[in-house]
């Protein structure tokens, strides 16, 4: 089995997978909820199943874009568990597993072509977000990064192509986007959408080096500097 850890955005979801699908899952909408929640899920998932860290065949975890404070939460998990117990631990981008996660349903509920495209947004503060673009094979079309959406933006995509729009940055972007065949989805990120690039990953012996890993934060985190003086001068 492989846990899956997620925590790029304010959703906090674990899920603990075998090979032929999800076997449980603990998740919250709860904003900020990370540090309070993630342990406790891991804790009740692996009591549940009656597994140790050690039976484990692999740890994956989110390692990002998304959020800096979120993902610096889950990957410092993830390598907590892996490296005293020997698991191999599994680096999953984020939007991958967004693709992965609404594809099938997308196909059937828009009834998506062959040259349609998907672009999971996360959200990236004010009016940025992180994107990238993939194809209905999951090959990428455009690489992530870390941008201004306006009007323009998918202005080199012909009109005939359905591209949906989808994740906690796409609700944002949706006013922006002024294209024809432009479909705003419907989606939660959940852990549970990590099981088949975590097998396929582990499956090619793709694992990361623990004392090494850190998460793709894709730009610097910036501190904010608080608008009221804490000692009231």
């Amino acid at each position: 089995m492989i846990l899956c850890i997620e925590t790029a955005t304010p959703v906090c979801s674990v899920a603990l997978c075998d090979s032929a699908g999800v076997i449980s899952l603990r998740e919250s909408r709860e904003n900020k909820s990370h540090a309070a929640q993630l342990t406790v899920y891991i804790e009740e998932l692996l009591k549940e199943q009656n597994i140790p860290v050690s039976g484990l065949q692999a740890i994956a975890v989110s390692k990002g874009p998304g959020s800096y404070t979120g993902l610096r939460i889950g990957v410092s998990a993830a390598k907590g568990l892996a490296y005293p117990a020997s698991v191999p631990l599994i680096g999953i981008e984020t939007t991958k597993s967004m693709f992965r996660g609404i594809k099938n349903e997308a196909i059937k509920k828009y009834d998506l072509n062959s040259k349609s495209l998907f672009c999971p947004m996360l959200d990236a503060r004010r009016m940025e977000v992180y994107y990238c673009l993939y194809d209905r094979e999951g090959n990428t079309v455009k690489n992530i990064s870390a941008s201004i959406i306006d009007n323009d933006t998918f202005a080199g995509y012909p009109d005939s192509v359905t591209i949906v729009f989808f994740g906690d940055g796409a609700e944002k972007c949706r006013d922006i986007i002024d294209r024809k065949n432009s479909v705003f989805a419907d989606y939660m990120i959940s852990a549970s959408h990590m099981q088949a690039p975590a097998y396929e990953a582990f499956n090619a012996g793709s694992f990361e080096d623990i004392a090494y890993f850190e998460p793709f934060y894709l730009k610097d985190f910036i501190a904010t500097v608080p608008r009221k003086n804490i000692f009231g001068n």
